[in-house]
């Protein structure tokens, strides 16, 4: 099962790769010796139950979490010692489950916050790049963050994250939060994002269902270790399909 997923894209390139992590809190150990390629442009949907270690890993590849063994590797450089900042100068990004605005300033003002880091003279065109992609956000240009449906601040905070022009894109639960059809809306405009951009993407979803149908391919985490894969999400759509995954009998599942 792990030679399988780290054999991965063999013939294409590699925009994200993780080996032999190992990495807890305290004493308690989380991941247990993961191995993971995401070649550049996939979107990899990350499933399992709670405490499986599916926040941990992405808090490890970002940067928060220092591993205890193992090593992170971003378009084929080791970027295992770097500080969090250096890993966003190179590509990475990290949307944090529930998003990160600023609730008392306006849309306006989270996106130029967001575009410091480009020269004057090209933040406007960033922050229009990130309107023609969320339109809801110019609709509502003027108003407080805080005061954003749902949404609208989930938005609002993928596009403070898309400022940074990532080419890989963590994503721990983007629809948390959100009713079904936005939750749908939010996960398709990721696939679209990877469709259009060229994003690589690992994400985290609550809604496994919906994130099988954005993903390329889907690995199962449970208790700290990959328990099975799929190149074909939808193969896990059948009534029943991901039972195992939820309730320990990855055996079953990885057999079938």
């Amino acid at each position: 099962m792990q030679e399988a997923i780290t054999n991965m894209a063999q013939t294409s390139k590699i925009g994200l790769q993780v080996e032999r992590l190992r990495a807890g809190y305290g004493k308690k150990e989380i991941l247990r010796g993961l191995s993971l390629k995401v070649g550049q442009g996939e979107i990899v949907a990350l499933i399992g139950p709670n405490g499986a270690g599916k926040s941990t890993l992405l808090k490890v590849i970002a940067g928060l979490l220092r591993p205890w063994e193992g090593s992170v590797w971003l378009d084929g450089t080791e970027i295992t010692a770097l500080p969090v900042h250096q890993r966003v100068q190179k590509g990475l990004a990290y949307f944090i489950q529930g998003g990160e605005v600023f609730p008392s300033l306006t849309v306006r003002e989270n996106l130029e916050m967001g575009a410091l880091m480009f020269p004057k003279a090209k933040r406007q065109e960033a922050i229009e790049g990130v309107l023609s992609l969320f339109p809801a956000l110019k609709e509502n240009w003027h108003r407080r963050a805080g005061l954003l449906s749902g949404g609208q601040r989930q938005a609002l905070a993928l596009g403070m994250v898309l400022l940074k022009r990532p080419k890989v894109l963590l994503l721990d639960e983007p629809s948390a939060g959100l009713a079904p059809k936005l939750a749908h809306e939010i996960l398709a405009k990721v696939r679209e994002l990877n469709e259009h951009l060229g994003i690589t993407v690992l994400l985290v979803e609550q809604r496994v269902r919906e994130a099988l149908q954005v993903a390329h391919r889907a690995v199962a985490l449970v208790n700290g270790t990959f328990a099975a894969e799929t190149n074909e999400p939808a193969s896990w759509l059948v009534e029943g399909a991901l039972d195992a995954f939820f309730f320990g009998r990855m055996e079953r599942a990885a057999a079938s």
